[in-house]
């Protein structure tokens, strides 16, 4: 079960690795979509060299006892220090690009003494999960083993204190990004020193081997999970916000187009419904729809209704951008029933007493649709128009 979920997290991220893959080759020469990749790729990597099958197969065709050892140390601590890169690149400021590349040359270095290390030491016995005490007291292993640890928990201790300390500077998605990714950076920690506490353990004559075999794989693969996460959240959460507004804004104006519907049906002034598609882009067809009827109904817009109905809701509610909303759904309501009786091979006049110079904005369609099933002022005015075009019809 656990090798299970390493391979579906690894599986995730390098499949948001191929999601960023066309930007990535758009916008080759942009630093931080390189960093972004780099880093799901290799959080990746972590999931799927550390998997003891993983580690088994990569033994058994190299032919080397513990090979995957150095693949899997090397690629936590490349993760471990991309983490703290995609911090530089998202502060930004005038020396952006020299402290990252001080943190990768830094960590370049680390990774060769890791190749190094493992190439003079030597490791006859394979063991897939508990290769750190195993070997801790083995000359040259040790030394790989301690620069591993030391090189994984500085990075994601810089890391931790970097973003929980920006966090307190930032608000909204970006903070919520920051304490996540601060808080998994910790657990990144934790990874290292539970595994350093058992090395040293090892040192000292004692066996605690299961420290480095239980705790430490639940807080490394936890301290990702939430890392990754923090990334993402920055990246995701302004789009979930906007989508989420366009599908709150699609049904609050739900009201406004049902009352245009007929109208809209009759004088085919809408388009054909998209399918499939976007709460943004459903939007837009229901916004379209709606003036496309409104452009159409303005000659029938009463601007004396509007005044009068505009006064007393003022005095109703005290609210002069709710009482301009009753107003204009007291007229379109009104429009509606007197362009459906009009004679359609007449044109109306251009009276004086039509709100022809004026239609309401964007912003103001919700409210007005608000206004429309809940306003008695708006149902008086379409009882009024019902009546009035009742009378001319006898």
């Amino acid at each position: 079960m656990s090798s299970l979920i390493d391979y579906l997290s690894c599986g995730l991220l390098w499949l948001g690795v191929l999601v960023k893959t066309p930007d990535l080759i758009r916008h080759w020469h942009d630093p931080y979509l390189r960093v972004i990749c780099v880093f799901l790729g290799l959080a990746g990597a972590c999931f799927l060299l550390g998997a003891p099958p993983t580690v088994g197969a990569i033994n058994q065709l190299s032919g080397i006892p513990n090979l995957a050892a150095p693949l899997t140390y090397a690629s936590v601590t490349a993760y471990g220090a991309s983490s703290q890169v995609l911090i530089v690149y998202w502060r930004g400021g005038p020396n952006v690009h020299r402290t990252a590349r001080r943190w990768i040359v830094a960590y370049t270095f680390i990774l060769v003494g890791i190749a190094v290390t493992f190439a003079l030491g030597r490791t006859p016995v394979e063991r897939r999960t508990d290769l750190d005490t195993y070997y801790a007291t083995t000359p040259f292993i040790a030394e790989m083993i301690v620069l591993y640890l030391a090189g994984h928990l500085a990075a994601v201790s810089v890391t931790a204190v970097s973003a929980l300390r920006w966090a307190r500077q930032v608000r909204g998605w970006l903070r919520a990004g920051m304490i996540t990714l601060g808080v998994g950076s910790l657990c990144g920690a934790g990874y290292s020193l539970t595994k350093f506490a058992a090395v040293i353990a090892r040192w000292t004559g004692r066996d605690w081997t299961q420290l480095g075999t239980t705790v430490s794989p639940v807080a490394a693969g936890l301290g990702a999970v939430l890392t990754v996460v923090g990334v993402l959240i920055p990246l995701t959460g302004p789009r979930l916000t906007q989508w989420w507004q366009a599908r709150r804004t699609y049904a609050g104006l739900e009201p406004l187009e049902h009352e245009l519907a007929e109208l809209l049906t009759r004088r085919a002034l809408r388009l054909p419904r998209p399918r499939w598609s976007s709460p943004e882009t459903r939007l837009v067809w229901r916004q379209t729809s709606i003036h496309n009827a409104l452009g159409h109904l303005d000659a029938f817009f009463d601007r004396a209704l509007y005044e009068r109905t505009l006064e007393e809701a003022a005095r109703t509610t005290g609210d002069p951008e709710r009482a301009e909303a009753t107003a204009w759904a007291a007229v379109v309501a009104a429009a509606v029933a007197e362009e459906r009786s009009r004679d359609p091979h007449l044109v109306p006049a251009d009276e004086p007493d039509r709100l022809t110079d004026r239609a309401p904005g964007t912003a103001l369609l919700i409210r007005i649709a608000d206004e429309l099933t809940r306003s008695p002022l708006v149902a008086a005015a379409r009882v009024r128009t019902g009546t009035t075009e009742g009378s001319t019809r006898a």
